[in-house]
């Protein structure tokens, strides 16, 4: 799926963001949170939806709104592509087509020898109890 399409839903929130910079710091608002409604996203089919949902539950809220925040750098600009860089990654991660599980039989040989080994166990324990004569 490109996500360039879905760039045009994105809202985006700026804050005082934490860390260095001293007077710049607490002046300017460089800290940029991305916010995607997954469930209002009219370019994704409700079997997308439900794979974003599923993926990156821990990032969406109650309302089924995507969080991405962004403050490492001093530049607003640069929080803000970090975290478009961030969404696509988690997008095309959770929409990954995923390789189903093939179900197969474990040999007879790794019973057998999980057994051998077993049993080796208990008459080593076994062996190690004091008998005591009355």
């Amino acid at each position: 799926m490109n996500t360039q399409i879905l760039h045009r839903a994105l809202r985006f929130r700026t804050s005082r963001s934490s860390g260095s910079g001293g007077q710049h710091i607490n002046k300017v608002n460089t800290q940029v949170e991305l916010l995607f409604d997954v469930n209002q996203s009219t370019q994704l089919t409700e079997k997308q939806k439900q794979l974003i949902h599923k993926y990156l539950s821990n990032r969406i809220d109650q309302a089924g709104v995507l969080h991405i925040t962004s403050s490492s750098t001093r530049s607003q600009l640069r929080n803000k592509k970090k975290a478009i860089a961030q969404f696509d990654n988690l997008v095309m991660e959770a929409l990954r087509p995923r390789a189903k599980r093939k179900k197969i039989k474990s040999p007879r040989a790794d019973a057998e020898t999980r057994l051998r080994k077993k049993r080796f166990h208990a008459e080593k324990k076994a062996l190690r109890k004091k008998i005591t004569v009355y």
